[in-house]
């Protein structure tokens, strides 16, 4: 649990005022999943996600996203060494532990779909050939919603790989002038010093794994999601995969509080970031405000159950 305080602690240093959205993306981390930060530039997207990778000894990698990328220039290629007189392959940039994706909605839809197999089943697989990817694996993609013009809309199955899809929104005005104060002399980011190993990851998501979760709160999620699939402006609701993602989402969060069960408050909390990105509007109603609504509203007229939630 110290590890968790350390890392939000060190982020914290560069990124001011966004402790919610850190503790956000610290739980994506614990349950294992990936995160795409949203918002228009400015706003300290990347940022975070440096800090975060900064904050983790493992192996960083950073790809700009682009047109012209191609697939292979994420996952590898297979190259002809002459020395060897044989094909060998060169790993691509995927192969780390943290991935930055910067401005992932630049790139083609070939291209995004590289990444694919990479975030669900952690290999890559090149020629016929699979490679198992570095534990722990985590993709934390950036794009700005605003600007369409030479941008490709994420597909629903590429979102739906996302755990959580966060906005950063902007910083009140005392944390804006502290952040202005903070950059005077130097820039914090460059001062990060790792502060967990990759092993520590990988025992903090084992530790969430015994976080305790009331039958009643998994029945509580479960009916959150079949709402979703009920509510009239909606073509495709919360599918198994996102009541899943809520399930390790919720115990991760608890654990991020220093908690060892979870409450109601932790899926409340999380439903908007875990869901309103999974969801598909029918035509009219799709624009990112919308998802957001429809789930808060599913979550604000279903009844929340109570119970004494520790084991």
């Amino acid at each position: 649990m110290n590890k968790v305080t350390d890392i939000l602690q060190n982020v914290s240093s560069v990124i001011i005022g966004k402790n919610d959205v850190a503790e956000l993306v610290m739980t994506s981390i614990i349950a294992g999943g990936h995160i795409l930060l949203e918002d228009v530039p400015g706003t300290g997207k990347t940022m975070m996600a440096k800090a975060f990778a900064r904050s983790i000894d493992g192996e960083f990698s950073r790809i700009q996203f682009t047109p012209d990328l191609l697939p292979s220039d994420i996952t590898g290629v297979h190259i002809f060494n002459q020395k060897e007189a044989d094909f060998v392959f060169r790993k691509g940039p995927v192969f780390a532990n943290v991935i930055l994706a910067d401005e992932i909605n630049r790139a083609t839809p070939r291209t995004q779909s590289a990444l694919l197999e990479c975030m669900e089943e952690h290999q890559v697989t090149v020629d016929g050939e699979y490679s198992k990817l570095n534990e722990p694996f985590i993709v934390i993609a950036t794009q700005n919603p605003i600007e369409t013009a030479g941008t490709y809309q994420l597909p629903e199955a590429q979102l739906d790989r996302f755990l959580m899809k966060i906005n950063m929104g902007y910083p009140g005005k005392d944390d804006e002038v502290h952040i202005l104060n903070r950059f005077l002399k130097s820039d914090p980011s460059k001062e990060l010093n790792s502060v967990a190993s990759c092993n520590d990851i990988i025992d903090m998501r084992q530790e969430a794994k015994n976080v305790y979760i009331h039958p009643v709160l998994i029945d509580y999620i479960v009916e959150l999601a079949r709402q979703t699939r009920e509510v009239d402006n909606v073509a495709i609701g919360v599918s198994p995969r996102g009541t899943l993602g809520m399930l390790n989402a919720a115990r991760a969060y608890a654990y991020v509080k220093g908690r060892d069960y979870v409450v109601p408050e932790d899926i409340k909390t999380l439903s908007a970031a875990v869901w309103a990105h999974r969801i598909v509007l029918k035509s009219g109603y799709m624009n990112r405000d919308n998802n957001e609504q429809i789930i808060k509203g599913v979550v604000e007229k279903t009844a929340v159950p109570t119970e004494e939630w520790t084991k």
